[in-house]
């Protein structure tokens, strides 16, 4: 399956008033081409994690009212679900698109990985490339660059995922919606893939972690 890229019609979806409008849109314009992202990426991921990778396309089914601001495609060691495991997302809000390396608030190793990556908060700010961004929770677009935080910032970031039952750390890169890499397939995936594997530390610490000892 050839993957197309991203057009400004598939960020426009955003702009669809109802849930069963831009849900429609949703499945019709963007659901394929995640599809195709998870048969191009998966293997590429399960190669450089030694994990096996399953394709989780997000369906938003417990949506009766509001419709979605954001969309995603999550890859995750687990056939049956992603949420409760460190993994990997691609996603759009209407802005950009986003590539993560993800621990959301139902991962039940996130304390256990906020205090690793506390013995040595230096080493993943300084490993990790300046052009990257963080984000503390996975429904808001909004994102701190790596270049702009301080060590005490990133210290207390992992703090709170540490000890808030709600936190959440997701790390990755942000892409404009006018960037034209968008709409050029090949050259995302190969994007996505540089981003995934700078992201890799990141997902072998979680994976420690989640492993009962």
């Amino acid at each position: 399956m050839t993957v197309e890229g991203f057009t400004q019609k598939d960020f426009d979806v955003f702009k669809i008033e109802g849930l069963e409008p831009r849900m429609d849109a949703l499945k019709q314009l963007i659901r394929p081409k995640f599809e195709a992202l998870g048969e191009e990426l998966s293997p590429t991921l399960s190669s450089i994690t030694g994990d096996e990778i399953f394709t989780h396309v997000a369906k938003h089914a417990r949506r009766k009212v509001n419709p979605p601001n954001d969309t995603w495609v999550a890859f995750a060691a687990n056939k049956r679900g992603y949420k409760k495991l460190p993994h990997f997302q691609v996603g759009l809000f209407e802005t950009h698109l986003f590539v993560w390396f993800a621990m959301i608030y139902e991962a039940p190793a996130k304390g256990e990985f906020a205090e690793n990556l506390l013995k040595n908060p230096q080493k993943w700010m300084k490993d990790l490339p300046e052009d990257f961004v963080w984000s503390i929770d996975h429904m808001k677009p909004d994102a701190i660059k790596q270049s702009d935080l301080s060590l005490e910032e990133f210290t207390s970031m992992l703090e709170r995922l540490r000890d808030v039952k709600k936190a959440e750390l997701l790390c990755g890169i942000n892409i404009d919606r006018n960037d034209p890499i968008l709409e050029d397939g090949e050259a995302l995936v190969k994007r996505i893939e540089q981003t995934y594997q700078s992201l890799l530390p990141l997902y072998k610490e979680a994976q420690h972690a989640s492993v009962p000892s």
